[in-house]
């Protein structure tokens, strides 16, 4: 008897078409750090010398490094939802939620005794992993068993995170800035990253959860006949987008130190880009670490290059991933979203 999950032969040829498109934007990438290089080289007194040695810098890699983890794993989590079927654009709130739960954990445990430095906020992290979890499951049931419109409930995620996390920092703290815990390295941020993405490529890519995962985002119906509840698979796929989102989220409140709950908070929009970031990678988490670190290393460039005079506005560099994504999908058309993505299933009995 045929598989029916035979017929989901998409996603594997997605992989090929998304591997391709990944190297080449490798290429594209380090053969555009190579000819700036050798400019810089050639002639350090012009623009090229002043990127090249904007660039190649220490500071520059960490400050990548902290910039990107929060959109390079909120944009792993975003493929695992929406690669089961579920649009996730909450992810802004879950950085938001995660952001403020990590600092105000290693806070109390630091400012009570009962834990100090790292071990604080080793625990601070995973309290906001946990609470990035716990919104990402409201947010499953509320869309797979309730069938709630998935675009409108991701923008309320992100309306609720947005107004509870600086409320509840005045709450405790007299101010939506909370006080200072102490900062975690650069190379915490770079580690998690590397080790998130190989994790999420080889999970899509190796194992049967993978498989049916993207089977409930292209023919939930072929899944549903082989014994595979689709609604498992999917909130599988939205929890785990709040483990790394989560993950994320607490990695830039603690790499800086403290929660910062002004306008916007100090997420400043990094999980649309991390929709973006996705959408440019073509689902692939290869292609959203590479994606994801172009970005945030234009975002880190702006900030030296004012520095070194040149009157950058940031606005402007902030519409570059926009722009980007627009230009990809009007002229290279790689990015496919998931067939039955944002479509509820009624499962057979």
């Amino acid at each position: 008897m045929r598989n029916p999950l035979s017929a989901v032969e998409i996603p594997v040829v997605d992989r090929f078409l998304g591997d391709g498109y990944v190297r080449n934007v490798v290429v594209m990438t380090f053969g555009s750090l190579a000819l700036l290089a050798l400019f810089g080289a050639l002639f350090p007194e012009s623009v090229a010398g002043d990127l090249s040695g904007a660039v190649f810098t220490g500071g520059m890699v960490a400050a990548t490094a902290r910039i990107s983890a929060p959109i390079v794993l909120a944009a792993l989590g975003g493929i695992f939802a929406e690669k089961s079927g579920v649009i996730n654009i909450g992810l802004e709130g879950l950085l938001i939620i995660s952001a403020f739960t990590s600092i105000y954990v290693a806070y109390v445990l630091g400012d009570a005794g009962i834990l100090t430095g790292g071990n604080a906020q080793f625990v601070g992290f995973f309290a906001g992993v946990l609470a990035s979890v716990l919104l990402a499951f409201v947010f499953g049931v509320v869309c797979i068993e309730y069938k709630a419109d998935q675009i409108i409930a991701g923008l309320a995620v992100w309306l609720i995170a947005l107004g509870l996390a600086p409320f509840l920092s005045t709450v405790f703290f007299g101010s939506v800035n909370t006080p200072g815990v102490g900062n975690i390295g650069w190379q915490y941020s770079a580690a998690l990253v590397a080790v998130g993405t190989v994790v999420a490529w080889w999970t899509l890519d190796h194992t049967a959860f993978g498989t049916h995962l993207k089977a409930a985002g292209e023919n939930p119906r072929a899944l549903d006949t082989v014994g595979v509840s689709v609604s498992k698979i999917r909130h599988a796929g939205v929890i785990l987008s709040g483990v790394f989102a989560g993950a994320g989220g607490s990695l830039l409140a603690l790499g800086v130190g403290r929660f910062g709950g002004s306008g916007e908070t100090m997420v400043q929009g990094k999980g649309f880009i991390a929709i973006v970031v996705y959408l440019f990678g073509n689902y692939n988490p290869l292609g959203a670490l590479g994606a994801g670190t172009l970005f945030a290393s234009l975002d880190a460039l702006q900030t030296r290059l004012q520095q070194l005079g040149y009157g950058i506005p940031s606005s402007l560099v902030e519409t570059i991933p926009y722009v980007v994504v627009i230009i990809v999908l009007a002229f290279v058309g790689r990015t496919r979203i998931p067939s039955a993505a944002g479509d509820h299933y009624e499962t057979e009995e």
